[in-house]
C-alpha cells in the first residue's frame, strides 16, 4: 500500500518580534543602567580622590608639625625634609622671612596635593647698630694705616695717627668729646675737632689745624652719650636660647679640628677650633670660658637660616675679668649664610677693661676676615695686623697695624638676633 504523506512548509518567521522585543529592552536596560552607574562611578571615583585628598592633607599636616616641633625644641633640621608612609610623600620646606620662618609642606598622593603652611616665630633679641664702629668710654685708637667704612660713635675720644681715614660720620659726644688727627670723609661732631680733614661739616665747641670742606658750626651743643645696641639682659635671652638646644659638658676643653654642624648649644668650658675644619652654625653658642679660633678655621652660619644672624658667646659668669676672651687670628675665615645681613657675631662678656685693666676681651688679628662682627661692651676690642671685621663695638677699641673695619648698611639693617630657642610662637598655620 502505498503510503502518501503531505509535505508541509514549516514557518520560519515566527518568534522575530520576540528577539526583537528582547533587544529593545536589552538596549534600553543598559541605557538605563548606564545612566544609573555613571553617577555612581562618578561618586566613587570622587569617594577616593576624597580619601587620597585626605592623606595627602594628614601627611603634609604631619610634614608641617615635624619641622616645627624641631624649631620650637631647638633641634636639627634642613632646608628640604621629606617624608613617606604607605607610598604617600610629603615634602617640607623652610625659609626665613624677616625675623619669622615659613614652613611649607606639600603632601601628595596620586598627584592629589594638598599644602599646609606654618609662619613661625622665635625668642630674639633687636638691637640697633647704627655705627660700624662704637666705643664707650673706655676710648677709641685708630692708627697705623687701619681704615673704617662706615659711620662712628664713641663715648671718648677718637684719636688717630697719620691722619686714618674714616669713610663715613664721626661722633665724640660729652665735653670730653675729641677728633684728633682723622681725615673724616663725611661729618664730624666733637667738643674738640684738632689736626684734622673733615670732608662734609663741623659740629665743635673748638677747633684747630683743621680743614673743613662743608660747613662750620662753631658753639655747636656737645652730643648726648649712647646706648650700647645689646644689652646685658638681651645677652642672657640669647644664652638661654644656646643653652635650650643642649649641653655639653665633656670633652673638655672642647676642641674642633674637623668639619662641624654645631648649634644651638652650650658648652661648658673653653672651645678651641684650629687646623683647617668648616664649622657650621645652626644656632647660637655659648662658651663658659674662652675661645680660640685660629689657622685656617672657616666658621659659617648654615644656609637654611636665610638672613639670621648667629652669635657665639663667651661668658663665664663665675669669671669675667680673667675669663670669658675670644681670640680670633691666622687667616680664621667667617661666612653668612650666603644671604644679606647674615654674620657670624662674636660676643665677649670680659669686663677686665672696666676694672680697670687692660687685656682683650676680643683680639682679630693676622688676616683673619669675613662676614664678623665682634662685641664687648665691658671689655677692650683690638683689630689689628691686616684683620678685617664687618663691625665692631666695644667698650674700648683699637683698630691698627693696616686693619679695617669695612662695614656696609646690611650691618646697620641686621635682623633680629638670636631664634635658637626660647620664646616661641606660632603665628599662622594654614592651607594653602
Amino acid at each position: 500500500m502505498n503510503k502518501i504523506f503531505n509535505n508541509k512548509r514549516i514557518p520560519t518567521n515566527r518568534g522575530q518580534a520576540m528577539m526583537v522585543a528582547v533587544v529593545f529592552f536589552l538596549a534600553g536596560s543598559l541605557v538605563v543602567l548606564g545612566g544609573v552607574a555613571s553617577p555612581v562611578l562618578k561618586d566613587i571615583k570622587t569617594s577616593r580622590n576624597l580619601e587620597k585628598s585626605k592623606q595627602s592633607n594628614y601627611l603634609s599636616e604631619s610634614g608641617v608639625e615635624d619641622v616645627v616641633y624641631r624649631i620650637k625644641n631647638s633641634m636639627n633640621y634642613s632646608d628640604t625634609e621629606s617624608l613617606t608612609v604607605n607610598g604617600i610623600s610629603a615634602t617640607t620646606t623652610n625659609v626665613v622671612v624677616a625675623s619669622s620662618r615659613e614652613v611649607t609642606a606639600l603632601g601628595d598622593k596620586d598627584n592629589i596635593i594638598r599644602t599646609i603652611k606654618a609662619i613661625v616665630s622665635e625668642g630674639s633679641v633687636s638691637e640697633s647698630f647704627d655705627y660700624v664702629l662704637q666705643s664707650g668710654v673706655g676710648g677709641m685708637e685708630v692708627n697705623d694705616a687701619a681704615t673704617i667704612t662706615g659711620d662712628i660713635f664713641s663715648d671718648s675720644p677718637i684719636v688717630g695717627e697719620n691722619t686714618n681715614t674714616i669713610t663715613g660720620n664721626a661722633v665724640s659726644t660729652g665735653s670730653g668729646g675729641l677728633i684728633n688727627n682723622m681725615t673724616v670723609t663725611g661729618n664730624a661732631y666733637a667738643n674738640t675737632i684738632n689736626n684734622s680733614s673733615i670732608g662734609g661739616d663741623a659740629y665743635y665747641q673748638s677747633i684747630s689745624g683743621t680743614t673743613v670742606g662743608g660747613i662750620s658750626y662753631p658753639g655747636s651743643p656737645d652730643i648726648g652719650a649712647g646706648t650700647m645696641p645689646i644689652t646685658d639682659s638681651d645677652i642672657d635671652t640669647l644664652k638661654a636660647g644656646a643653652e635650650a638646644g643642649g649641653v655639653i659638658s665633656s670633652p673638655c676643653p672642647y676642641v674642633i679640628t674637623s668639619n662641624t654642624t654645631i648649634g644651638p648649644v652650650k658648652i661648658n668650658c673653653d672651645l678651641t677650633i684650629l687646623d683647617v675644619p668648616t664649622v657650621t652654625l645652626e644656632g647660637d653658642i655659648w662658651v663658659v670660658g674662652d675661645i680660640v679660633i685660629e689657622d685656617s678655621s672657616t666658621v659659617k652660619v648654615a644656609s637654611s637660616l636665610g638672613e639670621q644672624s648667629v652669635t657665639i658667646i663667651a661668658d663665664n659668669p663665675a669669671d669675667r675679668e680673667d675669663s670669658s676672651t675670644v681670640s680670633i687670628k691666622n687667616d680664621a675665615t667667617f661666612e653668612g649664610s650666603g644671604t644679606d645681613g647674615s654674620y657670624v657675631v662674636v660676643i665677649s662678656q670680659n669686663n677686665d677693661a672696666e676694672s680697670g685693666g687692660d687685656d682683650e676681651a676680643i683680639e682679630v688679628k693676622n688676616s683673619a676676615s669675613g662676614d664678623l662682627f665682634v662685641y664687648a661692651s665691658h671689655g677692650i676690642v683690638l683689630v689689628k695686623n691686616s684683620a678685617t671685621v664687618k663691625g665692631l663695638v666695644g667698650y674700648e677699641v683699637e683698630v691698627k697695624n693696616s686693619a679695617q673695619v669695612d662695614g656696609n648698611t646690611n650691618i646697620i639693617n641686621m635682623p633680629p638676633l638670636g631664634g635658637s630657642g626660647g620664646e616661641f610662637s606660632l603665628d599662622s598655620w594654614l592651607e594653602i
